[in-house]
């Protein structure tokens, strides 16, 4: 009996008839399936029965197998076998059964079975899947997220490969040394509060990151092209007759300003009139909200410099109800 004989009756009948000794693992098919009814596959270890009228339903890689367009490999025992992960071949075989299929909800997977299908040919899966992604993509697209800082060197690397402008709040409320005064448990909720719904604002715009590790309990922090442009720091020390206490203030104008300010490094198109005006107009702190430090003067003047605005220290009566306290400047 031929070599080519041999294979075709290895591949399927119920009943296969002998062959004679194969002096190979594998052989090749050069006529496919077309005189079968029934196909055993051997793909990348997962065995699947299945029928060539299945295979054939689609114009794809299975069916060109199938009428013989291209040759198969058949091993020894009859198991055409095909030289890709078996993992999603149970969904291609599904989708050519019944014509559509539920798609892993999985991303990953999902772009496995995209790889498959188009390895196969398999238009209709193919489509299937690009039409799925595109709905995940348009779905997720609305929401909004904040990174979280988990190592300097990560926020380094993402502050200078961000095309967008960066708003930070850093927040640590474990790092407090003394006593909170009455109120700043409020105020740094306020500050929290804030940042969540500046997020959602400029949402797409800015991107906004949090920062639970740093030194500072409540401290904000704005970037442009890479660098820091502006800091507001919310806390301070305050000195009771007893002993200190952190006082955090809730400074929104000036953060809301310094937001606004931020805007003109969007897309990153930077003005110099522009820049210079903003800085002017920002540079005046308001006497109830705080005063301004600019330092690191660096290439281009004034424009190069950052804004450090800190909370004014001032002469306060303590809100705790134990009398007057006189609260001194440090």
């Amino acid at each position: 009996m031929s070599a080519e004989a041999s294979s075709e009756s290895v591949v399927l009948g119920p009943d296969p008839a002998p062959s004679a000794p194969s002096h190979g693992i594998e052989e090749k098919a050069g006529r496919g399936l077309a005189g079968s009814k029934y196909v055993k596959l051997n793909v990348g270890g997962s065995i699947h029965y299945t029928t060539v009228q299945t295979l054939s339903k689609e114009d794809s890689l299975l069916k060109s197998m199938c009428d013989g367009s291209v040759d198969v490999t058949i091993d020894s025992e009859g198991w055409v076998v095909l030289d890709r992960c078996g993992r999603h071949f149970p969904l291609v075989l599904n989708f050519l059964r019944d014509g559509t299929v539920p798609l892993p909800e999985s991303q990953r997977e999902l772009e496995e079975v995209l790889k498959e299908a188009q390895y196969y040919r398999l238009q209709g899966l193919v489509q299937h899947c690009l039409t799925t992604l595109q709905k995940r993509s348009e779905f997720y697209e609305g929401g909004c997220r904040i990174p979280m800082i988990t190592s300097a060197k990560e926020e380094q690397r993402m502050i200078a490969t961000c095309r967008k402008p960066v708003v930070k709040l850093q927040n640590n409320r474990a790092n407090n040394k003394y006593s909170y005064t009455s109120n700043s448990d409020d105020n740094l909720l306020r500050n929290i509060e804030l940042f969540d719904k500046l997020g959602l604002r400029f949402n797409g715009r800015v991107l906004f990151i949090k920062d639970v590790l740093g030194d500072e309990i409540c401290c904000w922090s704005f970037y442009g092209e890479g660098r820091k442009i502006a800091e507001v720091c919310c806390t301070s020390i305050v000195y009771a007759t007893e002993k200190k206490q952190t006082k955090v203030e809730f400074p929104e104008a000036r953060i809301f300003e310094e937001t606004l300010n931020i805007l003109i490094y969007e897309n990153g198109r930077v003005s110099g009139s522009g820049s210079m005006a903003l800085w002017d107009s920002s540079g005046v702190s308001s006497p109830s909200v705080g005063q301004s430090e600019e330092s690191g003067a660096g290439v281009g003047g004034g424009d190069r410099r950052v804004r450090r605005i800190h909370v004014r220290r001032h002469i306060m009566h303590d809100e705790r109800g134990h009398g007057q306290q006189t609260v001194y400047k440090d």
